[in-house]
């Protein structure tokens, strides 16, 4: 590992609901992290870079949360 990334609660948060709306990717905040960050890495090494995350929660457990109302 070379660095951590903090992500805001919200801004992972509004991550998933995106992934839900446009990708139809149901998951939850620790996915929505993953990707604010994979995103903010991207945009610094720039447009030739591909950069890869990893879904590693369901949104079924925010089903009950705001999350996902």
């Amino acid at each position: 590992m070379d660095e951590i990334i903090t992500v805001s609660s919200a801004d992972a948060q509004a991550m998933a609901r995106r992934l839900a709306r446009e990708e139809g990717l149901f998951a939850g905040t620790s996915t929505g992290a993953n990707v604010v960050a994979a995103i903010e890495v991207a945009r610094r090494l720039g447009p030739e870079a591909v950069v890869a995350t990893i879904v590693v929660d369901s949104g079924m457990r925010y089903i009950s949360t705001d999350l996902f109302r």
